[in-house]
């Protein structure tokens, strides 16, 4: 589990607002989470996406093209 001093830094994401860094749709960002892909926090009936876990899911995605 998370320090509160880790999270006091962390910045939280809307998912319109993951959706909009990645350029997908708003389904597409809920699939991800849903699905464990991508962590989030529940926020009363809302998602919130740590701007790490964005980058990093990012990071990961790369692929080499040939």
């Amino acid at each position: 589990m998370a320090s509160d001093r880790e999270l006091s830094g962390t910045r939280f994401l809307t998912v319109a607002e993951v959706a909009t860094m990645m350029r997908v749709s708003k389904m597409t960002v809920y699939r991800l989470v849903h699905s464990g892909e991508m962590p989030a926090v529940r926020v009363g009936r809302s998602f919130r996406v740590p701007e790490a876990a964005v980058e990093q899911y990012l990071q990961h995605s790369f692929v080499e093209s040939a």
